[in-house]
């Protein structure tokens, strides 16, 4: 199984536009063949101290995968190449971290 946690920046006050454009591709993301998991998560509140936060223009999206090769064709779905087309001009930084489980 292969974890993902993809870190996503938009520019400011532009959160909410990109993640509304992601929630339309998830159903067909959950679809691919080897998707475990895939949904986006933003900071909680009321956490406390224990917490470092994400800020207002930063998600995460949190994936699992079946194998390499499965987020390999996921990268590269027609979906996701109109999704990075349709927010490109929106995004300030994308770190991608790719994991394997301990």
């Amino acid at each position: 199984m292969i974890h993902v946690l993809a870190m996503i920046t938009t520019k400011p006050g532009k959160r909410g536009e990109v993640l509304a454009a992601f929630q339309s591709i998830v159903p067909t993301v959950r679809k691919e063949e080897g998707c475990i998991e895939y949904g986006a998560a933003i900071d909680a509140d009321g956490i406390g101290a224990v917490q470092t936060r994400l800020g207002p223009d930063t998600y995460v999206v949190v994936e699992k995968w079946a194998s390499a090769a499965a987020l390999a064709a996921h990268s590269t779905a027609p979906h996701m190449a109109a999704f990075r087309t349709k927010t490109k001009d929106l995004m300030a930084n994308r770190v991608i971290h790719v994991l394997s489980p301990a």
